[in-house]
């Protein structure tokens, strides 16, 4: 008697299927990851609708019919080094520590300078849009055409016209382009 309650129990539950799929078509991006939580048993980052739904249809198809047989993971297992490089970094990804590192102590300055400036003396040279614009680090500040100016986002502010990131305009700043130094 209990084999047919829990059979009549899976038919139930595979006839269901289409309907909660379908149904995931007309939720919104909160209600998938609402969803998202009660099938999943954690929060998700994404916000991306077609993404959530995709990942949800698979999880309900998942637990209506099952997942991998214990052969298969166990292959996966066993060929696990011979995965595509994409797979790998993102098993790395999940093995990493979830709080990241501390950022580094920010530089002190030195006698009233930003510590991350060149030595005094350094001529700074940046193409942009075409134009080839040289600045000169000095002891009391920025020289751009002849004037003083206070930081590298200030001249940088007057050669684009928008708000920059000085050390990042002029590739100072870690992950930038090193611009040409003299």
């Amino acid at each position: 008697m209990a084999k047919k309650e829990t059979a009549r129990a899976a038919r139930k539950q595979l006839a269901d299927v289409p309907q909660q799929l379908a149904a995931l078509a007309s939720m919104s991006v909160p209600d998938l990851a609402e969803k998202y939580l009660e099938l999943y048993g954690e929060p998700t980052r994404s916000r991306n609708r077609d993404y959530l739904k995709k990942r949800l249809a698979f999880r309900i198809q998942e637990l209506a019919e099952g997942g991998l047989s214990a052969r298969a993971v166990a292959r996966i297992s066993e060929l696990g080094d011979k995965l595509p490089e994409r797979w790998r970094m993102r098993q790395v990804e999940e093995t990493k520590p979830a709080t990241p590192p501390p950022p580094p102590p920010a530089p002190a300055p030195v006698d009233g300078r930003d510590a991350r400036l060149p030595p005094p003396g350094t001529v700074l040279t940046r193409v942009f849009k075409g134009t080839h614009y040289r600045v000169t680090v000095r002891e009391d500040g920025i020289e751009y055409e002849g004037q003083l100016h206070r930081s590298l986002s200030s001249v940088a502010k007057l050669i684009t016209g928008t708000a920059w990131n000085g050390f990042s305009f002029f590739g100072l700043k870690a992950g930038c382009p090193k611009a040409v130094t003299s």
